[in-house]
This record gives structure tokens, C-alpha cells and sequence, in this order.
């Protein structure tokens, strides 16, 4: 269900032309669908490692959805936040228990989380299209087509097949509790802080680079046009990191990637506009590499609680990054957008040093 993740970034654009919110009103926006699903993501998963709980993730695909249309009703900005908090609920009951069902319904590594991680950055990269063309449907009419994706998650993992594929998944938690493993909580800890800051830079370039390129000169086109070329890296970055994670290992995938991703965000806020799109899509394949790999490195760390372990890693990557918004979009209204933005050229690098220090795992059972 990113789709309704990216399309909260899609709506700011929508939001500050049509609704004329400021830059920081603009971003609460971004804060109320991020700051529900970070504190809850966790516990999410924590209820996953306890119980089989198969029925979270079509609830969590209705719910999503049903938030980003309710949007479209328009009832004031408090409606507004109200709405986007229930879509960040949904996403937050559905990534713990789909990720963990991945892990332990297949069993095979990062490969797998590889691919489960790429269908939804596919999602996010067609979260700006789904948006503009349903915006161009007059009326009610629009937001009503924003919620199918949910309808259609909603109907592919109804209960009953949920159970059925929940079913590997329990006996993959039964196995790992029989044969508990050593925790790494320092190295887990250690690899959190690398989320965080990954999330931070990710979902600041997310929200802001369609109403950065629009300030430079490009039209609204042009700012969804960067904003689709950020979201198409991430899901090149994805697969990437599988394959580099095989020839490098996870660690040393995760820190390369980093210093890649500082150079390239530069590039985002300094290079003329062709180039600069260029440089989004690169940014987000070097934020999208260690994407997958972080999950199987927080389950490794944490072997007997995959779904706490997914709940943070995977939870806090597509949603913690929204908490540091309004102070992107308050320092944008006070000075420049290129000066608010400035400070996520850096932030991978802090994300390098972090990782230089993680070790490099034993796969679960």
C-alpha cells in the first residue's frame, strides 16, 4: 500500500495551489500521515510475533486508501490531517505483517525482501500519475478512483487466502521461537539511527522537490515529471540492492550506497533542471539500495522478533521521515526552499558513518 504513502507527497503540490497551504501546512500534512504510523508501526509488529494476525493486512490496505479519499472531501484542514492520519494507520497495521509473512513464508533472504520492497516502490512511483488523473476528474468522482488500489489490495488478500499464506508464516515463527538465537540490540539500535536518517532525506526530497522544480521555473508538469523520476530510481535502487548485496554483502551495499546518495541530492538542488532529474533518480536508487537490506538486517539482529524487527526498520523507513517535514517547510517559509533543503545533501553522509560500524550477520533461521 505505498501507493498511499507516495500520493501524500503528490497531494502537497495539489494542496498549496488549490487550498493555498503554506509551506509548513503543506508539511503537517506530510507529519499527520507519518507521526500515527511511526509510533504504531512497531507495535504492530510486536502483535505479529505473538499472534498470527492475517486479517491486518487487507484492513490496512482498506484503510489507506480510504484515507487518501476522504481527503477529497475537503471539510477544513483538521478533516484534512484527520483523513491522511487514518491512511499513515493502515500503512502502519500492513508492513509489519506482509514483511514478516515474506521473511518467513519464503525464507530467502534479501532476494525475496528485494522484491517484495520493489512492487512498492513500483507503487510509489505510480502514486504522482494516480493522482493527477484522478484529479482530473471533476468532482468527488476523482477521489473516489484513488481508493481502488485499496479496494483491489483489499480483494487479493482477502481473509481466507491470508490464512492459508499466514500459515508458512506461523510455522516459520514457531521454528524461530524453538531455536531462539543471539539478539545484536547495539547493532539493531545502530542500524535504527541509519533509518531515521535515510527516512529524513528520502521523505523531505519526496515532499518537496515538485514545489522545488515549480520554484526554479518548471511548471506543475515539470515538478510531477521529478517527482515520478524520484520515485522510478527508488524502485531501480530496490532490485540493485539484492544483486549488490550478493557480490558485496549487505554492510558494505548499505555504506557505498550512502556515499552515492550525497553527491546526487547536491546535484537535485544545484545542477539545471534536466540534470537535476537525472540526479532524483539517482538519489533515490542510493536511498533505495539499502531499502530491502535494512529489513533482513534488523530480522537478523533481531532473529526471534521478525515483526518488531520489520515494524521499525520497514515501518520507519516509509513513515518517520515525515516527522522532520514541517521543520523542512518552517525553514522554507522563513528563508529559501534551497536553504531547507540543503541540509539533506549531508545527512547521508551521517548515514555512511553510522553504517561503517554494523556488522554483517548470520541469516535467521
Amino acid at each position: 500500500m505505498d501507493v498511499y504513502q507516495g500520493a501524500v507527497a503528490a497531494l502537497v503540490p495539489f494542496l498549496v495551489a488549490e487550498r493555498s497551504y503554506g509551506y509548513a501546512a503543506a508539511s503537517g500534512v506530510v507529519l499527520a500521515a507519518s507521526l500515527l504510523s511511526s509510533v504504531v508501526q512497531p507495535l504492530f509488529g510486536a502483535l505479529t510475533d505473538r499472534w498470527a494476525l492475517p486479517w491486518l493486512i487487507p484492513l490496512g490496505a482498506g484503510a489507506a486508501g480510504l484515507g487518501i479519499a476522504l481527503v477529497g472531501a475537503d471539510a477544513g484542514y483538521p478533516a484534512t490531517l484527520a483523513a491522511v492520519a487514518l491512511s499513515g494507520l493502515g500503512v502502519a497495521a500492513y508492513h509489519p505483517a506482509a514483511a514478516r509473512l515474506v521473511r518467513t513464508g519464503l525464507g530467502d533472504g534479501h532476494t525475496a525482501m528485494s522484491w517484495f520492497a520493489l512492487g512498492g516502490n513500483v507503487c510509489f512511483a505510480c502514486a504522482p500519475l494516480l493522482v493527477v488523473g484522478a484529479l482530473s476528474v471533476s468532482g468527488p468522482a476523482g477521489w473516489v478512483l484513488m481508493a481502488l488500489p485499496a479496494v483491489a489490495g483489499v480483494a487479493l488478500n482477502r481473509p481466507p487466502g491470508a490464512r492459508r499464506r499466514a500459515g508458512s508464516g506461523a510455522a516459520g515463527a514457531a521454528a524461530v521461537r524453538s531455536a531462539p538465537a543471539a539478539e545484536d540490540r547495539r547493532a539493531f539500535l545502530r542500524l535504527s539511527l541509519v533509518v531515521v536518517v535515510r527516512s529524513v532525506v528520502f521523505i523531505g526530497l519526496s515532499t518537496f522537490i515538485a514545489l522545488y522544480v515549480r520554484e526554479r521555473g518548471g511548471g506543475a508538469a515539470a515538478g510531477a515529471v521529478a517527482l515520478s523520476a524520484l520515485f522510478a530510481g527508488s524502485a531501480g535502487g530496490t532490485l540493485l540492492g539484492g544483486r549488490l548485496a550478493a557480490r558485496w554483502g549487505r554492510v558494505t551495499a548499505v555504506r557505498r550506497a550512502y556515499a552515492a546518495a550525497a553527491p546526487a541530492v547536491a546535484g537535485i538542488l544545484f545542477l539545471p533542471l534536466p540534470l537535476a532529474y537525472g540526479c532524483a533518480a539517482l538519489a533515490a536508487a542510493a536511498l533505495y539500495v539499502p531499502f530491502s537490506l535494512q529489513v533482513t538486517l534488523g530480522q537478523d539482529y533481531l532473529p526471534a522478533r521478525m515483526g518488531t524487527a520489520s515494524g521499525v526498520t520497514l515501518g520507519l523507513t516509509v513513515s518517520v521521515g515525515g516527522l522532520a517535514s514541517p521543520l523542512i517547510g518552517a525553514a522554507a517559509d522563513a528563508a529559501s526552499l534551497r536553504t531547507a533543503l540543503l541540509p539533506l545533501a549531508v545527512l547521508p553522509l551521517l548515514a555512511w558513518a553510522l553504517a561503517r560500524r554494523l556488522p554483517e550477520p548470520e541469516p535467521a533461521a
